[in-house]
């Protein structure tokens, strides 16, 4: 079958399938909460780690994860964009520029702990360098099969990848993106929809925009009829994003973005007609933007359970495609890591160089199930209600356009999401735990 790679008896071994934000985050919170007996290992179908998408947002919940995870704040003030404004969410009109609504942080003290906006490849070299020295990691790994071994052989899970090699893992943790290979074993049926919508992706150098008259200090949503909107925001201290989007009916044979794919190169002529005639501001920005990419956005059906068989979990995107929503994504993947960290630490037995057996790990599984699916599934619950809505409107051929005053009072309308953004996952792993305490 190829290299089984080397362990020792008293090792507690953990596969991470993924080397991407949530991957890389699990990795320093095995690292930095579990005992020094456990071997840690990346596996990343890449053959280089090179970000793949723009601009990225870390909310206070995913950044509060970082610094309890030991990631140096001092680090992430180097590549992060904060608000001038301190309002983490900024709506202008798509016509007049005016502020149509900002939120406020609810639970925010200290300023580090404030709405941060990421160039992807930035965050993920961040944390790449925050690995301790113990992780390893290999690259060109794509996972070909996951099983797990029965009782006389182990009863661990042995993965194998497209090169014939195997590894042996106490504990797999599947990290590894929408189409995660690690799901597809445990949950064959599980269904990823392509929601309709085609966001179109730029990242570029701040030099191109920074003379715009009227460009926004704040990372912005300049809201249009009907639910279109084109995000700008500043990334770091160099750089800038637009990310704009199309709305269409997924089911239409005729759509022509039904066979798109992620992260191919994208029509600038398209996207700046998508956005004629808005503020003269937002014309001026797509005229200076040199390119763009397209993401076809997907939106997976929640699961009804993130482990399985006492030896594998899923994180990220991979536990709970939720198609981008609140640009949440980055912050559940580190909330998810954090949470599955203090899960196993919880169970873990006091003795010296002693590791959890089989029991052990399924429930400190359980305690990671029940403190994070209730929360992300609430998430793809709400999506999934908006998406209906937004797509009976697409279809329906007695549609009008969304007047201005209706425009105004959804903006104003809009919900909180601090229930989100600010969710504390020490608060909910203790609460959860104590509860399960309680029923025994």
């Amino acid at each position: 079958m190829g290299e089984q790679y080397a362990s020792t008896q008293s090792e507690f071994r953990i596969a991470i399938a993924g080397a991407g934000i949530g991957g890389l985050t699990t990795a320093i919170a095995f690292a930095r909460l579990l005992p020094s007996n456990v071997s840690v290992t990346l596996f990343e179908q890449a053959t280089e780690l090179k970000a793949v998408g723009a601009s990225i947002g870390i909310g206070p919940n995913g950044l509060r994860s970082l610094y309890k995870l030991g990631v140096d704040p001092a680090l992430i003030e180097e590549v992060a964009f904060r608000q001038p404004s301190r309002r983490p969410f900024v709506y202008l009109h798509w016509l007049t520029g005016e502020v149509l609504k900002e939120t406020a942080h609810l639970t925010v003290k200290d300023p580090r702990d404030a709405m941060a906006r990421f160039h992807r490849a930035d965050l993920q070299k961040l944390l790449l360098e925050s690995l301790p020295k113990k992780v390893t990691l290999k690259l060109s790994k794509r996972v070909k099969s996951v099983r797990i071994q029965p009782p006389q052989d182990g009863g661990r899970a042995l993965l194998a990848f497209e090169d014939g090699t195997t590894f042996v893992a106490d504990l797999l943790v599947g990290a590894d993106g929408i189409h995660s290979a690690v799901r597809k074993v445990f949950v064959p049926d599980h269904r990823l929809q392509w929601t309709g919508d085609i966001l179109f992706r730029s990242t570029f150098d701040l030099s191109l925009v920074e003379k715009i008259e009227g460009l926004p200090d704040d990372a912005v949503f300049h809201c249009g009829p009907d639910e279109n909107y084109l995000f700008t925001s500043r990334l770091g201290k160099t750089q800038y994003t637009v990310v704009g989007q199309m709305q269409s009916d997924p089911d239409n044979p005729e759509n022509p973005y039904r066979t798109a794919q992620w992260n191919t190169e994208g029509d600038m002529t398209k996207l700046r007609d998508l956005y004629k005639g808005w503020h003269p501001t937002v014309e001026n920005i797509l005229k200076a933007t040199p390119s763009t990419r397209l993401y076809p956005n997907h939106l997976g059906t929640p699961l009804k359970s993130m482990v399985f068989e006492s030896h594998v979990a899923l994180i990220g995107d991979a536990g709970h495609t939720h198609g981008g929503a609140f640009a949440s994504g980055g912050s559940l993947a580190m909330n998810d890591a954090h949470a599955l960290a203090l899960a196993l630490a919880h169970v873990w037995p006091t003795e010296k160089d002693a590791k959890p057996d089989r029991r052990q790990v399924a429930r400190a599984l359980a305690l990671f199930d029940g403190t994070r699916r209730p929360h992300v599934n609430k998430l793809i619950e709400l999506v999934q209600v908006g998406l209906a809505a937004r797509q009976a409107k697409l279809r329906d051929v007695r549609k009008v356009e969304e007047t201005d005053e209706e425009l105004r009072e959804r903006i104003s309308g809009l919900s909180d999401i601090a229930w989100l953004a600010e969710h504390d996952v020490e608060a909910a792993f203790r609460d959860f735990t104590q509860t399960e305490v309680a029923k025994l």
